[in-house]
């Protein structure tokens, strides 16, 4: 959908469309599905004067969650720094990854999510919010953690 919308260009580099497109296909999942259970979240984006940016930041009856959108196939550290702002700012938060690679991942109290685990699970994940992420983990065999990073 995206790509008939806007149509890839001979001056526009594959990451700076690709990057775009992800995050409208989640965004578009996260409305259908909020919208479709009724669950109530407000769905907003999270900036700091110094420019860190958290894709989504959705706040409702089940809590506060935060989801950054990586293409990337790796998550490193740094892939957490606006998370790590976030949650520093807003404790309850559940602050989640979703990127391109193939393990789920644990990092500084961020979960790393492949993207289509994470897309496949979104109705359970918006379920969950922040009353108990970690059953969620546990009672779900695709959301599991595979990886523990430091």
């Amino acid at each position: 959908m995206f790509r008939a919308i806007r149509p890839t260009g001979p001056l526009d580099a594959g990451a700076e469309v690709d990057g775009p497109a992800l995050e409208t296909l989640v965004l578009q999942e996260l409305r259908a599905i909020n919208d479709c259970h009724d669950h109530r979240y407000q769905i907003h984006f999270w900036r700091t004067q110094g420019g860190l940016e958290v894709d989504f930041v959705l706040y409702g009856p089940r809590g506060l969650l935060a989801i950054e959108i990586k293409r990337s196939t790796h998550v490193e550290r740094k892939d957490t720094r606006a998370l790590r702002e976030f949650k520093r700012d807003y404790p309850p938060a559940q602050c989640f990854i979703f990127y391109g690679g193939s393990a789920t991942l644990h990092m500084d109290g961020i979960t790393a999510l492949p993207l289509e685990v994470a897309l496949r699970n979104l109705s359970q994940l918006l379920v969950c919010g922040n009353s108990n992420p970690q059953a969620m983990l546990v009672n779900s065999p695709s959301l599991r953690a595979t990886k523990l990073l430091g």
